[in-house]
This record gives C-alpha cells, structure tokens and sequence, in this order.
C-alpha cells in the first residue's frame, strides 16, 4: 500500500484483502488539538483503506489519555476532546458511513478485556512492555513514576485483540505495540488475531530531528506548538511557522518543508506552484513531489520561495477544518498556549 512507510507484511495484506469483509482500526487518544501531520496522514489512510474494502474502527483511547497524563487527567474534558477529533475528520472528508467510533471506556465495563490485559502482560517480558512505552511518547525509565503507565502497552494490544480487526494502523510511532501484538497473539492462551500492521510515516517537527533515529522527539508534537502545524492554525500562522522552518538549501533528508510536500501537500492537492518574480526564475510549477525533489536537490529552489508555496497550499487543504469549526469552536479548549 503506497502511502505506508511499513507493511507488516505485504503477502499477509494481499492474503487479507482478497478473503473480504476486512476490519481495521486506529487508536488515537483524545490528548489536545490535531496536528496537521496527524489530521492528515490519518484522514489519508482511512480513506485509502476504505477504498480498499476495509471496515475501519476509530478507538476513542480515553482511559489511555487519562493514564498518559493528557488533558489534566480531567476524564470529561478527554470526552470533550474525543468529540472534537471525529468531528474534525468528519471535516476532512473521513467517511462517517464506513468508520465507527468507539471509546475505550466501553471495553473497560467488560471483565473479557480484562482478561485479555492481564494474558497480554503474562505473555511478555517486563523489559519488552517497557520498551513499549515508547508509543506513549514516553521513555522507558518513565514508568517507574506512575505504575499505571506499565499497563498501558498490554492495553493496546488487548485493544486490537478485543476488537478482532485484521489491520492494525498506526504511525511508526507505534510500531513497538503493533509487534508486540504480533509477537504473543500466538501466547495469550485466546484464539486471537496477529494482525497486519500499516504504518504510515511520520513528519518531522519543523525545528528539525530525525524520525527515523528519534521518532518520540523529532516528530510535530502539539505540546510545542511553533515546532508543528496544527489544523485551526489561520494562514498567518502557518506562514509564520514555516517561515522559521528548518528548510536546508539543498537537502531533502529530515527536512520538514520538503516531507510536507511528500507526505501532505502532493498526496491531497496533487501539485503545487511556487510564485516567483521574473527576475528570480519566474514561477515553478510541479505536479509530483519526484520533479520538485529534483528541482530543490539541485539547488534550482530556494527555501523561502518553497516555504512560501508550500504555506499557501496548506492553508488551502486545512480551509474546510477552519471554516467548519468557526461558528462551533468546541476546539478552543485544547489549545495550548504558545
């Protein structure tokens, strides 16, 4: 599947498409506002996989929110902020007809998750669930502050089991879970699924780092709103923030300006233009991320002008989020002060 980064595995995927009446599932806590990274590479996926056939449920992860410490803990405004993320992809043209929603908070009434935990937890090493902890954006040693955090990756897996869903999609953030649900579904001692595991790429925070060496740190976080974009953010904003960039002359590796155009800005609007006075070259316009990589390797780009373009396109993209929540701004609580 061409917008992941990782298929775990391909041969397994083909076999799971062609059976049929396939299920899916995406896990996202209800922790703050999106990210435009997030918004739209999860947008984007749910779409691809709906086309492809997929049932796809969205897990509301509320008491996995509340056991990461987001939102203050404060379990109705977790609630609140559930609401707001199925709103904000209904806006970006996620299918409410072909994606359910449901909490976590449900499965927590029933003792058979339980059950599924505490087999998850039996089945794995204390070292391997710590090592987990990482799809919490946390680092391993972390756990030893709050011990309710240690049960978090026994929960995700038990999750993916307890919904019995085929695919389980992702960021690569969250790829230790996925394995791990792969590793012991032949251990805990149910007839569970091993699923498929997509995962899609991550973007990089616009101050720069590597989300291949440091996915947890280098990734756009809304915690550091000027080091990401974030889908209410008004066209200013988005100029202003791309404006400080970390866009080097040149290169395309980690660079945050150029994987926005790989991963948001071709894949949604399919080109884009880059307006130039006559006297700099005149305007560029691309209809590939391929010809644009060519063009900016070879130096025949400069960052500013590529900064500029790519802020207008996205202004574009992110124009329905912004004028949905205009006359409902149920977002306005989550915001994180800058």
């Amino acid at each position: 599947m061409e917008a992941m980064q990782e298929v775990v595995t391909p041969s397994e995927l083909e076999q799971v498409l062609a059976r049929g009446d396939v299920t899916g599932y995406i896990g996202i806590e209800p922790s703050g506002l999106l990210t435009t990274a997030q918004a739209f590479q999860i947008a984007r996926s749910l779409r691809l996989l709906h086309e492809a056939g997929v049932h796809m449920t969205v897990l509301l992860a509320d008491w996995h929110a509340y056991i990461n410490d987001k939102l203050g803990t404060d379990m109705d405004r977790i609630k609140r902020c559930g609401a707001y993320l199925q709103a904000a992809f209904e806006a970006m043209g996620v299918d409410g007809e072909r994606t359910r929603y449901v909490w976590a908070s449900d499965f927590a009434k029933d003792d058979g998750y339980w059950e599924l935990v505490v087999r998850t937890l039996k089945a794995s090493s204390l070292n391997r669930i710590k090592r987990a902890l990482t799809i919490m954006g946390r680092e391993e040693d972390e756990s030893e502050l709050d011990s309710s955090k240690i049960i978090y990756p026994a929960m995700q897996v038990s999750d993916i089991y307890y919904l019995d869903v085929d695919i389980a999609l992702g960021g690569m953030d969250q790829r230790k879970a996925h394995m791990l649900c792969r590793d012991v579904a032949g251990k805990v001692g149910k007839a569970v699924k091993s699923p498929v595991a997509l995962h899609f790429a991550l973007l990089p925070a616009l101050t720069g780092g590597s989300v291949r060496d440091d996915p947890v740190a280098a990734k756009m976080s809304k915690s550091k709103p000027d080091s990401a974009l974030l889908i209410h953010d008004t066209p200013e904003d988005i100029h202003r923030k791309l404006k400080k960039a970390y866009c080097p002359q040149g290169e395309l590796d980690d660079n945050p300006v150029t994987e926005l155009c790989r991963l948001i800005v071709f894949p949604n609007a399919g080109e884009l233009t880059i307006r130039r006075p006559e006297k700099w070259g005149g305007d560029m316009h691309f209809t590939s991320y391929g010809m644009l990589a060519e063009a900016y390797g070879s130096g025949q780009l400069h960052p500013a002008d590529l900064k500029a373009a790519v802020a207008d396109a996205l202004a574009e993209l992110q124009r329905p989020v912004r004028e949905r929540f205009e006359s409902d701004p149920i977002h306005e609580e989550f915001a994180v002060t800058q």
